[in-house]
């Protein structure tokens, strides 16, 4: 099997009942730890990124961070982190969301953007969107011109990219 055509579906892992009965989890963690496949799934999702010329990588805590994290790397890009309350140094600012299972609170260091960077927003999973769609809305409160999100799966049954106003680049999609 060459490079072009491997299946990183793969090397996925669905674990049933994870975190809680009735839910699939896709484990990226089997991905990763196969290095021709963790090579293969970043040079698509390079590929997927660079069109879109960021100077900065928002990543989602904290499985964001593994796939933005070597992207900046490649892309020559800046990398900043959205964390939970109280995991940044300095001052920070906040976006609070609902969830459909309760709310959760994003924050960015103050000074992490500079007024008009280009950003694209990581996570390693789309499902119903809230996440992505608070982190967009955070980065513009910061200033940030964000020209798109990247993740490695996409739960397409869950409608997440519809709530999304930025295009979306997912390197497996599930439809379950």
């Amino acid at each position: 099997m060459t490079t072009a055509t491997m299946d990183l579906k793969q090397h996925i892992r669905g674990i049933p009942d994870f975190p809680k009965p009735g839910i699939l989890f896709y484990d990226i963690s089997t991905l990763m730890r196969n290095a021709d496949a963790w090579q293969v799934a970043m040079g698509r999702v390079t590929h997927a990124v660079a069109p879109w010329a960021p100077d900065m990588l928002a990543a989602i805590e904290s499985r964001g961070f593994l796939t933005a994290a070597p992207l900046a790397s490649r892309l020559g890009c800046g990398l900043v982190m959205l964390r939970k309350p109280g995991k940044l140094p300095g001052e920070t600012v906040a976006h609070s969301y609902e969830l459909e299972y309760g709310s959760d609170t994003l924050h960015i260091q103050a000074d992490a953007i500079v007024p008009g960077q280009r950003v694209v927003v990581m996570d390693d999973l789309l499902a119903t969107g809230g996440t992505l769609a608070a982190s967009i809305a955070l980065l513009r409160k910061v200033g940030a011109n964000v020209v798109g999100a990247s993740v490695l799966v996409e739960l397409t049954a869950l409608g997440g990219r519809a709530r999304l106003d930025v295009p979306v680049r997912a390197l497996v999609s599930y439809d379950d």
